[in-house]
């Protein structure tokens, strides 16, 4: 079996800090993960988007994800930026740090119990931690960006 693909028993996880708090993603969306660099500012209807990136010749639109799914504000540094790739298209999400891609057992994911943003979609309980699970197409709809 190969170390990206998901059986029906558990779940490939990029797991990554933002304000002090874990967060993941599922490794199938995770396309890269890249040092941080400073977006270049363009015009957005969403506040959260901080702008645009050039990777490897494909212009990429930057979220600050602790403002997009309403984070507690915190004083940790983004170091990286984790590109996602959905059907709604890529973008990059601004995080503290990467810390490391785990299988967890499905037996270990619970639904949210109570969020109004679909973005957070469950909540994984991993030894005596819990990682919220973050839903990358819901994570991009409604993101408009406009080069300035």
């Amino acid at each position: 079996m190969s170390a990206t693909t998901n059986s029906e028993d558990s779940r490939q996880l990029v797991i990554f800090e933002l304000n002090h708090e874990q967060y993941a993603l599922p490794i199938e969306h995770v396309q890269e993960i890249i040092r941080y660099t400073e977006p270049r500012s363009v015009a957005s209807e969403n506040p959260w988007v901080k702008g645009v990136i050039n990777l490897r010749s494909k212009i990429v639109p930057v979220c600050d994800l602790a403002a997009r799914i309403g984070a507690r504000a915190g004083d940790q540094a983004v170091s990286n930026i984790v590109i996602i790739e959905t059907p709604e298209g890529t973008a990059g999400l601004m995080v503290s740090q990467v810390s490391e891609v785990l299988t967890v057992p499905c037996s270990q994911i619970e639904p949210t119990p109570s969020t109004s943003d679909r973005a957070v979609r469950d909540i994984a309980k991993i030894d005596d931690r819990l990682v919220v699970l973050l839903d990358p197409s819901a994570l991009l709809t409604g993101m408009s960006v406009d080069a300035v």
